[in-house]
């Protein structure tokens, strides 16, 4: 699956791609408790770059997305419609020397209480590569954050308790520790549980109870580390295991109940508090490659970025039925 993935992905962001998309509703026939009325919201343009990564929702109940291979941060309004939020800059070589992929791409997105979005940007290239940030109203983003050229950041996870962004490196295996508003990145964690095994470690990344939950897509693992205010992490602790090509993920509001992007499966699971998981969405709901989960209320929505079927890239919905098991 990994190095299919790898291929996948670097043929869907080349500029030979012409498969589009059909925009019509698909309503789901499997979707699983705690989830229902699973249906895809909208679809997206494979041709343009537009492979959602990442997603946050805004109290309007607008969802922002990552769109990895076309360099741009996008809001979906409730009735389906697309708008590009703002471009980040081209690396002057293409992006060809990014890690692992070889080509620019956005990876993870957080919004903060006062609309800020933040942004992470992998290059290959020491001016470009990190963290950005984007403020309400404006459509010109501005680097906050140097990261290492050589790794390629992918998750992130605000922690307003401490004021600081946390960001997991898929290659370099590190989660570096960037404060609020901006500066020096520090390595946080360079745990062993955090490497990747021939393509891409640490990935997903959540604040939750008072610790950093991460996933490793090549270990198929759910990490957390304890928020002690330190500047450096404690020894991972495993939470869940034989989660294959896991990618990021989100929290119910159920204690440690997990739903979770499972990449290459193509699927949609839930982590229950004991680390075992069961499918609750998948191929025949729409998901085409899910890359993320997000949740607010009881709206759940799930981007895919179609990296191994280059079919359909698409947003699903979901309604998030607390009370189910």
């Amino acid at each position: 699956m990994k190095k299919n993935l790898k291929s996948a992905v670097l043929a869907a962001a080349a500029a030979g791609l012409s498969l589009m998309t059909v925009a019509t509703a698909t309503q789901a026939v499997a979707a699983t408790a705690p989830l229902s009325q699973a249906r895809i919201v909208t679809h997206f343009d494979l041709a343009q770059g537009q492979m959602p990564e990442n997603a946050v929702i805004e109290p309007n109940g607008s969802v922002d997305v990552t769109f990895a291979a076309a360099r741009q941060v996008a809001r979906i309004d409730r009735g389906g419609a697309t708008q590009i939020l703002t471009t980040l800059p081209a690396p002057s070589d293409g992006g060809v020397h990014t890690p692992v992929l070889g080509f620019p791409l956005t990876t993870g997105l957080v919004r903060t209480d006062d609309g800020t979005l933040y942004v992470l940007y992998a290059t290959g290239t020491a001016d470009l590569t990190g963290l950005w940030r984007l403020k309400p109203g404006h459509r010109a983003p501005e680097r906050i954050a140097a990261l290492p050229a050589d790794g390629l950041p992918n998750g992130l996870a605000f922690d307003p308790r401490s004021r600081a962004f946390y960001i997991t490196d898929s290659v370099l295996g590190t989660v570096w520790r960037v404060p609020a508003n901006g500066g020096r990145a520090t390595a946080w964690s360079t745990a062993p549980e955090l490497a990747a095994q021939g393509f891409l470690g640490a990935n997903g990344a959540r604040v939750h109870e008072g610790a950093l939950w991460v996933t490793n897509l090549d270990q198929g693992t759910v990490l957390s580390l304890p928020l002690r205010g330190g500047h450096r992490a404690s020894t991972p602790t495993l939470r869940a295991t034989g989660l294959e090509g896991i990618d990021d993920f989100a929290f119910t509001g159920r204690g440690n109940e997990i739903l979770a992007a499972l990449n290459g499966p193509g699927t949609v699971v839930r982590i229950a508090d004991d680390g075992t998981h069961t499918t609750v969405l998948d191929s025949s709901d729409g998901l085409q490659n899910p890359t993320s989960v997000a949740i607010r209320g009881k709206d759940v929505y799930v981007p895919s970025a179609a990296y191994l079927t280059a079919t359909d890239p698409n947003l699903l919905h979901a309604r998030l039925n607390r009370h189910g098991h």
